[in-house]
């Protein structure tokens, strides 16, 4: 079903040149880049980078690298891009899981007595636990765009050579959990965050509203198997939304991190504010109407979804 159409009818007029599930895994490259770099910002401030937290900084771009040349294979040799596209996005889960592990344990305090180990306030202070794991989300996102479904909306994937596997739900259902999930990481990173300054600015509170409302109706959506038009208006208002706050927090991020005379001074962008974690809430609502697009896959013999 074409929920974007439902929004706006006129959008049925127009053809995009992707698909919806090569957008999803366009996305999924530009976020494997994208994630190497904001990792290597903020393990930057310490100074020095231990080997262990190379592993994320090096995987991102190339991780994202290697699923747009899997795009580029698709339309000659399309099962050998599937094989790889799928073992980026199993990497990818499997160096955000270990990410989050490594946060944790630098969380907690294994001597301290039993129930004090791990705390709010170690969490707060400590490297993002959740952080790690929007790898781990990149990697579901893609495995789930990368499987053609037959017929479109029935939760039927076509795997290789033949084989089918049958999904309890949609797979446009199961997009709109995964982006509730995401923007779920999403608000609770940027409350950790956040709460360092004890909310002294009221207007912190608006990604956390806009991002639990978005949460909310996101994974309603999913749990919904045949949404009303209203339903679906809601939903892409919570989209719009998280992607307005997205971009006005980077811009006040970066502000913040500008000096008195409007001076760029590079310490104060890896020390200060981090400019690029408002956009997650950008990209999750990108991702999100990205979900509303027609399911149906009109080049699935010619291409893999990249």
């Amino acid at each position: 079903m074409y929920h974007l159409a439902t929004v706006f009818p006129p959008v049925r007029r127009f053809r995009l040149p992707l698909s919806r599930d090569q957008l999803m895994l366009l996305m999924a490259a530009i976020n494997l880049i994208f994630l190497g770099i904001d990792i290597y910002l903020a393990h930057s401030i310490s100074g020095t980078i231990v080997p262990n937290e190379w592993i994320p900084i090096i995987f991102g771009p190339v991780g994202g690298l290697l699923l747009l040349v899997a795009g580029l294979l698709a339309t000659k040799r399309r099962p050998l891009a599937t094989v790889i596209a799928n073992i980026v996005f199993l990497c990818s889960i499997v160096v955000g899981l270990l990410g989050a592990y490594f946060h944790l344990v630098r969380a907690a305090l294994p001597t301290a007595p039993v129930g004090q180990r791990v705390s709010v306030n170690l969490l707060v202070w400590a490297p993002p636990i959740l952080g790690p794991l929007t790898f781990s989300l990149v990697g579901v996102l893609g495995i789930s765009a990368a499987w053609l479904e037959n017929p479109p909306d029935s939760g039927r994937l076509a795997l290789l050579a033949g084989r089918h596997v049958q999904l309890p739900f949609s797979k446009t259902r199961a997009y709109f959990f995964w982006v509730g999930l995401g923007t779920l990481a999403t608000v609770i990173s940027s409350v950790l965050d956040h709460v360092r300054t004890n909310f002294e600015n009221p207007w912190l509170w608006v990604p956390a509203a806009v991002g639990v409302f978005g949460v909310v109706v996101a994974v309603t959506l999913g749990a919904i198997e045949r949404p009303t038009r209203a339903d679906l208006i809601t939903y892409t208002v919570a989209m719009l939304l998280l992607i307005v706050v997205g971009v006005v927090g980077a811009l006040l991020h970066v502000n913040a991190n500008l000096t008195a005379g409007g001076t760029v001074v590079p310490e104060r962008f890896i020390r200060g504010a981090p400019f690029l974690a408002p956009l997650l809430f950008s990209n999750v609502g990108v991702l999100g109407l990205i979900a509303l697009l027609d399911p149906t896959e009109k080049a699935a013999e010619k291409a893999m979804h990249v």
